[in-house]
């Protein structure tokens, strides 16, 4: 799980220099996506603006300085996403040297802010034009979308990655427990509160699709012309830059090459002036790529009143999700090698991770590295968290067992699980995880390459590209060494297993050859019974040593051993490992009692004889005193 942790963590903190991008953009006013860019130079491609929406412009253009193909590589770092990622890491460093404790009361704050400001923005929304067709498109069955296999996979991984399985983050967050054995009722608050953010951020973003179809084409020029004649009667735009009267029954493109030729000056005040919406009719989709949710909720951000403070509480709550999300990631990384290897240096362990996360994120601050990114985040990711699943499926559902596992959670809740949870778990969980990872690999592995979404500004808009054939290599390199763990961990296991078996038939036939004392030859350490052959009579002290072999004789199976027939010192120093606390540590309690008792019963004659010498020695030296 530590290696997917990592190539999330790289990718998702390229996520919050976004955000941060976007929060140090909110300051201005008006908002800088919210209109077309002041260019100096002004010629026929800068018009490129009005032929999308200004919030697509801004992302693509402002924010990542995209390439038009992910073939150009990591040859040029962008400066403010370099300096973001650097700014990113840096803090995460000093909130872990500080302690990992601080993302709680951080992520708790952020969350409830954030969903207050994702219900304000919805009810916002609903006002824009279009927005009821578009919830009602969102909740239409359509029979085509469903045969899609990409969308199945889309789907599942969206599910797996919002609930952060295969990860590691759930078993983390479950150690901050303060108690109470609910982990059904914490498991399905999680589902469901996962369920709400999702419908909530979806329907936004088809409400803001919606918006920009029934705004672009004859409506944006419409719009358009009615606010240059609102500012010549205002006397903010000279009478030279009134449109045509004919403009409106003339298509939406001769309203750009009326623009292109005006005078320079004149074209940009126009461009400046032009409302946030496409004059090209749109016949797709207006965005696909990763930066989608960052146009549509700065789109919606921009129509508050007091949009700049809307939108820095917005990018601002945004960015601290996003940082405790991470470190939640982190954790993943961090707690097992904190109990490992730098048990003694937890400074320096965070140090490494920062740096190296620090350095592995370079790739995706490049001029393709949104591109990087979205390969990362709909490629390999995936694969390798709906594989790791699978096995975790496998191990618990099948070698541990579903009904074994069922009746420890049952017994931890107090009553019983539904009953059909078995079921679900071993015959419907890992049929779709493998249905999904099939699918995964066909579309990987098939004929015609996948493809992702790049920007052409030539045309100004998005195209399909394919993935070139050494990306798709290096997915199944990165897949493959992060799967690597998986069958390395039980084969080190079995070896070490292996090991330890033929140690112990090595070492069982010189066991073998030394022969049994008799049973009245036993020899207890002396120290042990100086006080009761002060405190009992010969007699009681010999009828107890008796019960006690005879005990021993029986084998490790005997437990508790009978105190009453113990002397006081044997009780008190031996009781506390004769006792087993747990029903779960049987075996192990087992076999260490069976490796430290039955050497005992087996002395060997050398031993014997040596015992009968200090008898004879000591009767002899009692003679000699009686003697004299």
């Amino acid at each position: 799980m530590e290696e997917v942790c990592i190539l999330v963590s790289l990718y998702n903190s390229v996520i919050i220099v976004w955000s941060l991008s976007y929060l140090s953009h909110s300051f201005d006013h008006p908002l800088p996506w919210n209109e077309c860019p002041l260019v100096k130079n002004i010629n026929v491609t800068d018009l490129s603006c009005l032929r999308t929406v200004s919030h697509q412009y801004f992302w693509y253009h402002t924010t990542l300085s995209a390439s038009g193909h992910i073939e150009e590589g990591v040859k040029a770092l962008v400066l403010h996403l370099t300096l973001g990622i650097f700014a990113a890491w840096f803090l995460l460093f000093l909130i872990m040297i500080t302690g990992l404790k601080v993302s709680i009361p951080m992520l708790i704050f952020s969350v409830f802010l954030l969903y207050i400001l994702l219900l304000c923005l919805f009810i916002r929304s609903l006002f824009l034009e279009g927005a009821i067709a578009s919830l009602r498109r969102m909740v239409t069955i359509e029979l085509s979308a469903w045969a899609s296999l990409d969308l199945w996979r889309q789907a599942g991984s969206h599910v797996l990655y919002s609930l952060g399985l295969g990860m590691g983050t759930i078993i983390n967050l479950s150690s901050c427990k303060t108690g109470g054995s609910n982990y059904a009722q914490v498991a399905s608050l999680m589902a469901l509160v996962n369920l709400v953010t999702s419908l909530l951020a979806t329907s936004i973003i088809f409400i803001v699709l919606g918006f920009w179809a029934a705004t672009s084409g004859h409506a944006c020029v419409e719009k358009g012309v009615s606010k240059l004649m609102k500012l010549i009667d205002d006397g903010v735009l000279p009478q030279d830059a009134k449109p045509p009267e004919n403009i409106l029954l003339q298509p939406p493109l001769d309203y750009l090459d009326w623009i292109s030729n005006l005078p320079r000056h004149l074209q940009d005040q126009v461009i400046r002036f032009s409302p946030s919406c496409s004059i090209k009719a749109q016949k797709e989709k207006f965005m696909e790529g990763p930066g989608l949710a960052f146009a549509a909720f700065s789109q919606v951000v921009s129509l508050f009143p007091a949009s700049s403070l809307w939108a820095i509480l917005f990018f601002l709550t945004l960015a601290v999700t996003e940082l405790s999300t991470l470190i939640r990631i982190l954790e993943g990384i961090v707690v097992p090698f904190q109990n490992s290897i730098f048990r003694n240096y937890p400074q320096l362990l965070s140090a490494v991770v920062c740096l190296g996360g620090f350095l592995g994120s370079f790739v995706f601050t490049s001029r393709p590295g949104s591109y990087i990114m979205s390969l990362f985040d709909d490629r390999l990711v995936p694969l390798t968290l709906i594989t790791i699943v699978a096995f975790q499926n496998v191990a618990l559902a099948w070698i541990y067992g579903a009904k074994r596992f069922r009746e420890e959670i049952s017994s931890e809740l107090g009553h019983f699980l539904w009953s059909f949870f078995t079921f679900l778990l071993c015959y419907m969980t890992l049929p779709g995880l493998l249905a999904l990872l099939i699918i995964c690999l066909i579309q990987l592995y098939q004929r015609v390459p996948p493809y992702y979404i790049a920007w052409n500004s030539s045309v100004t808009q998005e195209v399909k590209q394919p993935y070139p054939q050494n990306t798709l290599g290096w997915v199944t390199f990165l897949s493959i060494l992060t799967l690597l763990p998986i069958p390395v961990h039980p084969l080190y296991q079995w070896w070490h297993l292996q090991d330890h078996i033929a140690s112990e038939r090595f070492e069982k036939p010189l066991s073998k050859k030394m022969p049994l004392a008799p049973i009245k030859h036993f020899a207890w350490p002396k120290h042990r019974l100086v006080k009761s052959n002060f405190k009992m009579q010969e007699g009681n002290s010999e009828s107890s040593l008796k019960a006690f072999s005879l005990t021993l004789d029986k084998g490790p199976d005997v437990v508790p051993l009978r105190q009453s027939n113990l002397p006081s010192s044997v009780t008190s120093q031996d009781s506390s490992w004769l006792s087993l606390p747990r029903i779960s540590s049987l075996t192990s309690m087992l076999s260490i009692r069976s490796a430290s008792l039955v050497p005992s019963r087996q002395v060997s004659p050398i031993s014997t004889e040596i015992d009968n010498s200090d008898k004879h020695g000591e009767t002899k030296e009692n003679h000699k005193k009686s003697v004299q």
